[in-house]
């Protein structure tokens, strides 16, 4: 009996020393990056009521607070310029030290299985250029950091565990490939350290990522209240929001990169609703009302070839890549890489990765960094101007022009008052592209590039595709 009561005495005060110590939230590890010169959080547990200590080693600051009753702390430190390695020590009764901890830029990076697809490819979905890259990633300067995959119906309190990595060759080929591309990018020419946080899950729609009360006027979408029997979590409204963006948000970041939409072609209409929506409320979660947030337009593909093989006018994927594009109006300080040049016909996941990372960097250098000399944005559709039946369509961000690479227009097209719409002759003249056909002799509205699968051929001087478009909204 004695024995007994003496192992149970000595259980309640391992389980009690283990509950005291202080704890970091997952995303906290050694090799971490932190967003140059800003006040970030660090945040954790510990004993309720009592001091905590924050200690930076490149000033040698003390941060001090008290744990709140219910065992959390979160306290805020300054970051200097970009540099480290530095260490930084927490305190409560024990201490705990973050060791190798490097000060420059962080981006998260989320979506769905083109922003997850690693540098190495999938089973039979190779990325141009891979073992080359994979070869030449070592960078001590370069790190990342993947959130495990967890949907789940209620606000996760933390993340599953990971740990922030180095970039080398073993590392780099199981990373995302998108966000590798666009670190490195930023990388070479701000030559500070990059930190890369990728949340990304295959096959998810954007409700997934979404918040319960974002979603509360949104028609047709219901959050279940259990997950027994739940299939395909990864496309339930919320889950994915719940276990892999609310534990980590607030972390300190530049800004962020986004490749998502594939599984929201079916529902354009909605989709033109909820991204921006998700955007608004991502950058309230940061309290960066200016977050900076660049997305990929999905690239052209056979849709119909996937379950349950929707064909016809609306589950056209050309819709959704032109809600992308109408989003530009709706979410400021943004910017699209379009990518209607790199689609595969018969793979949604297209090997072009390396540019797909290089346009999202482009947009962040030029944009969120202010680097000059560069023209970083896709020409734009701006408006048509209906003149003796011709359609002069008039584009935004394209400073010096248009260029089909000598090549012929073949994807514009345009329809009279019937509604119905034939292939049309396209030529450049200055800035614009006049569009005809006798076909239709008093045209009302152009489309260009609007099929499931199509190959871009009409680019801006600087080397960018236009992305899809419609004059109309039928």
């Amino acid at each position: 009996m004695k024995i007994k009561l003496l192992i149970t005495i000595i259980s309640f005060c391992y389980c009690f020393q283990a509950i005291s110590q202080v704890r970091l939230s997952a995303l906290f590890t050694d090799q971490m990056v932190l967003q140059q010169q800003r006040r970030v959080p660090i945040w954790g547990w510990g004993t309720p009521k009592e001091r905590i200590t924050v200690v930076t080693s490149w000033d040698n600051k003390e941060y001090a607070g008290e744990v709140s009753e219910d065992g959390t702390w979160k306290l805020y430190i300054n970051t200097p310029k970009a540099g480290g390695p530095f260490k930084i020590t927490i305190t409560q009764k024990t201490s705990l030290v973050l060791t190798d901890v490097l000060i420059g830029e962080v981006w998260l990076c989320s979506g769905q299985s083109n922003m997850e697809m690693p540098l190495k490819g999938y089973p039979g979905q190779p990325i141009i250029g891979s073992t080359e890259a994979i070869l030449g990633s070592t960078n001590d300067k370069l790190r990342f950091y993947t959130v495990p995959r967890n949907p789940v119906l209620k606000p996760a309190v933390d993340s599953k565990p990971g740990s922030w990595k180095t970039a080398n060759p073993e590392n780099v080929a199981n990373f995302s490939a998108t966000a590798y591309f666009f670190g490195k990018r930023i990388y070479e020419v701000l030559e500070v350290p990059i930190g890369l946080i990728l949340s990304a899950y295959g096959g998810s729609n954007v409700e997934a990522w979404m918040e319960q009360s974002w979603l509360s006027d949104m028609e047709g979408l219901e959050v279940p209240k259990t997950e027994e029997g739940l299939k395909d979590k990864n496309r339930v409204p919320t889950m994915l929001y719940n276990g892999m963006i609310h534990p980590i948000a607030e972390f300190g970041i530049r800004g962020m990169i986004w490749y998502q939409g594939e599984s929201n072609y079916e529902r354009e209409g909605s989709y033109d609703l909820l991204f921006p929506k998700m955007v608004e409320e991502y950058r309230k979660l940061w309290k960066q009302e200016n977050l900076p947030f660049y997305f990929t337009q999905i690239a052209p593909f056979d849709y119909k070839s996937l379950p349950p093989h929707h064909a016809g006018e609306k589950f056209n994927s050309a819709y959704l890549r032109d809600a992308q594009r109408k989003s530009l109006n709706k979410i400021k300080y943004s910017g699209m890489a379009v990518t209607l040049d790199l689609g595969e016909e018969n793979c949604i996941h297209p090997a072009h990765k390396r540019e797909v990372g290089d346009r999202l960097a482009l947009l962040a250098l030029g944009d969120a960094y202010g680097t000059k000399g560069i023209f970083y944005r896709s020409p734009s559709y701006e408006k048509i101007e209906i003149i003796d039946g011709q359609i002069k369509v008039s584009f935004t961000e394209a400073p010096l022009g248009l260029t089909t690479f000598g090549k012929p227009l073949r994807s514009f097209e345009i329809a009279g008052e019937d509604r119905m719409f034939y292939s049309a002759e396209a030529k450049i003249v200055g800035k614009q592209v006049v569009v005809s056909s006798e076909q239709v002799k008093n045209p009302v509205a152009v489309r260009y590039a609007f099929k499931d699968f199509v190959i871009g051929d009409l680019f801006g001087v600087n080397g960018l595709p236009v992305g899809s478009f419609r004059s109309d909204d039928w």
